[in-house]
């Protein structure tokens, strides 16, 4: 009787480990992630999403996704729906991004579409210029000649005859505007530390004088590496880990101007923008949804497919459980497991923006046609 309890008792362990051990999955066609294929029913919040909301901004993310083969069909296919969740149960299935060491686990943080105050023409108040991209500035798609860095550019600068790497944020502050041939200004405006926070968030609105609002978008980068400067402020023990947030930085630099230059350099990438009719554009080349739009690290997670997002709000630690599209990508978004919520814009935006850095799960519903 023992022998047979301990073969049940056995057995029971076994099913148990080995439900335990779910298979890792791999789509090296789309990415490089690691993958655990997932049950609707697993995915916390599914069933209480507003599908209808999430497969608008899906149709709408489609217009530029159908350059992509594997979104074509599921593209063409959106735009009959009658019944957005069945459309997604249906074509698609969920898998859960997991870490090397099988965590499931990433880092979420936020973004959102700053306002700042500008001019057309430099003055005592505006001085600060939003430059577009020089003329002198090399982006080299090097897919052609070395098929293994797709999604790989060079950027830099001839000199010579030779391509240098392209100037840091540090030079480029000290360039005099008015007579260089190179760099042509957008308009001026009156904060350089919002400036540096515009350049992070990728876009934003200048607002005129006159009441009128630039629309200004991420159109290049330098090249340079992007460097957190919060983690200077850390390190340097005048800001905790756990209290660290955009709103405790801004305060740490206003409160210390002698040495607002010296942080902000620390970052040595510098972005060029262009002045675009469109409100927040991502990389995909669609305007940004607020709520419904994630910015990402595309080796991992491709631009265009649906993400179901668990995290928790950063003021109030509510659920936030949603069905979203990636988008957008940012320099500072690297990670198998890495999102950046958008939020779009105005007071509440901004605070969010600042404020998130959660732990949050993210499950991509890869279309079925990839499943077979």
């Amino acid at each position: 009787m023992l022998k047979y309890k301990s073969f049940i008792f056995s057995s029971i362990l076994l099913t148990f480990f080995a439900g335990c051990s779910q298979k890792v999955e791999k789509f090296p066609n789309i990415s490089k992630a690691n993958f655990q294929q997932s049950s609707w029913d697993e995915i916390e919040g599914f069933n209480k999403d507003n599908f209808d909301i999430a497969l608008d901004v899906f149709k709408k993310d489609c217009k530029a996704s159908k350059k992509y083969e594997n979104l074509k069909d599921v593209c063409e296919k959106s735009y009959l729906q009658s019944n957005p969740k069945t459309f997604f149960m249906a074509n698609f299935t969920p898998y859960k991004l997991i870490s090397d060491d099988n965590r499931d686990n990433g880092l979420i943080t936020g973004y959102y579409e700053p306002l700042l105050h500008g001019n057309l023409e430099k003055t005592n108040r505006y001085k600060y210029p939003v430059y577009s991209v020089p003329k002198d500035l090399l982006s080299i798609d090097l897919s052609s000649a070395y098929p293994t860095l797709k999604n790989m550019r060079l950027r830099g600068k001839i000199v010579g005859n030779k391509v240098i790497p392209y100037d840091t944020r540090e030079y480029i502050e000290k360039i005099d505007s008015n007579n260089s041939n190179n760099m042509k200004i957008i308009c001026y405006v009156d904060n350089k530390i919002d400036l540096f926070f515009l350049h992070i968030q990728g876009s934003g609105k200048v607002k005129l004088p006159n009441g009128d609002i630039l629309n200004i978008g991420y159109a290049q980068q330098n090249g340079r590496k992007y460097y957190a400067i919060g983690k200077k402020l850390i390190d340097d023990g005048y800001i905790k880990k756990e209290n660290i947030s955009l709103q405790t930085i801004k305060a740490w630099l206003l409160k210390n101007p002698q040495r607002v230059d010296e942080i902000l350099n620390l970052n040595p990438s510098y972005v060029f923008f262009n002045q675009s009719e469109k409100t927040a554009t991502g990389s995909l080349g669609t305007q940004l949804t607020a709520n419904r739009n994630l910015a990402v690290d595309r080796k991992y997670i491709p631009l265009g497919y649906p993400v179901f997002i668990n995290t928790t709000n950063p003021i109030n630690n509510e659920p936030i459980n949603k069905l979203m599209v990636a988008a957008d990508t940012g320099g500072a978004i690297k990670g198998k497991i890495r999102a950046d919520f958008f939020f779009g814009n105005g007071v509440l935006a901004e605070e969010l923006a600042g404020k998130m850095k959660q732990p949050g799960k993210l499950y991509i519903f890869i279309p079925n046609k990839l499943n077979n």
